[in-house]
C-alpha cells in the first residue's frame, strides 16, 4: 500500500460510523455516509477510485451508494455511468439477476437494448464489499449483456465475509479492508 493508499484508507477509517445489529441482530453495519458526506472525503475516495478503474469505457455504480460514486468517477475520467438498478426500478425490458447476501436475498437489474455494452470495457463500482453476492451479480448481469468487467472497485471490504473469494478471478480493489 502506497502513502497516498494509506492515507485515504485512514480517512475511510475515520468518517466511517459503525452500527452494531443493523439490519439485524449480529449484523456489523458500516455506514460511510459520512464519508460521502465529508468534502475531502468524497474526493479523496472518488480520486482514489477512478485511479483504480482508469481506462475503462463506462463504469457500473450499483444501487444506492454506488450510484454516488461511480458518477463522480465517471465524472472525473470523462465517460458514462450505468446505474446497476435494485429489482423494479427499471422499465421494461430489463436484464436481471438474482443473488443472496449476507441477511436476505435481492435482486438488479440493467435496462435491456436501451444501452449497447457489447465488447466494452466496465469497472463495478460499490462501497462495500461484504459476502459478494452484490457484486457478483452485477459482474454476471453486465457479463451477460456482452460488457468485459474488468475489476472492482470499492471503498470497504468486509475481509472476514470472503466476498472477495466468491470474485475470484475478477480483480477486486478496496480502498479499505477491515
Amino acid at each position: 500500500m502506497t502513502p497516498g493508499e494509506r492515507d485515504v484508507a485512514e480517512l475511510v477509517a475515520a468518517l466511517t460510523r459503525v452500527v452494531p445489529d443493523f439490519p439485524e441482530p449480529g449484523v456489523l453495519f458500516r455506514d460511510l455516509t459520512p464519508v460521502l458526506a465529508d468534502d475531502r472525503g468524497f474526493a479523496a475516495v472518488t480520486e482514489a477510485l477512478a485511479r483504480i478503474v482508469d481506462g475503462v469505457d463506462l463504469v457500473a455504480g450499483i444501487d444506492a451508494r454506488g450510484f454516488l460514486l461511480a458518477g463522480a468517477v465517471a465524472h472525473r475520467l470523462g465517460i458514462g455511468v450505468l446505474a446497476v438498478r435494485k429489482g423494479g426500478k427499471l422499465p421494461p425490458p430489463v436484464h436481471s439477476r438474482s443473488y443472496t447476501l449476507e441477511y436476505g436475498t435481492a435482486t438488479l437489474e440493467i435496462p435491456a437494448g436501451a444501452i449497447e455494452l457489447a465488447g466494452r470495457r466496465v469497472a463495478i463500482i460499490d462501497d462495500v464489499l461484504a459476502t459478494g453476492g452484490t457484486v457478483a451479480a452485477a459482474r454476471d448481469l453486465l457479463t451477460d449483456a456482452g460488457a468485459v468487467v474488468t475489476g472492482a472497485a470499492l471503498v470497504l471490504e468486509l475481509a472476514a465475509l470472503g466476498g472477495r473469494q466468491l470474485l475470484d478471478p475478477l480483480a477486486v480493489r478496496s480502498l479499505q479492508i477491515v
